[in-house]
């Protein structure tokens, strides 16, 4: 929600703080990953994510993260 307020109002800080947020779900976000990557191991019921689901996934967040501080930066921008 942070992320479309700043788009719409243009307000330079409300991205930083956005992508600070964003910053604090990729670290969340790999740990989940490597709990995933280790319940593999041990055949839990995370096993049965698809592997090809997971790695879209964290490519797409990858993306989200570099696109939000691209645009921040000012990158590509009209």
């Amino acid at each position: 929600m942070l992320w479309i307020t700043y788009v719409i109002i243009n307000n330079g800080i409300l991205g930083w703080i956005a992508f600070g947020l964003l910053v604090l779900v990729v670290i969340l976000g790999d740990v989940m990953f490597l709990r995933w990557r280790h319940s593999r191991k041990e055949g839990t019921p995370e096993v049965r994510f698809p592997v090809a689901v997971v790695y879209g996934h964290g490519l797409f967040a990858v993306t989200t993260v570099v696109l939000v501080l691209l645009t921040n930066l000012g990158i590509g921008g009209s």
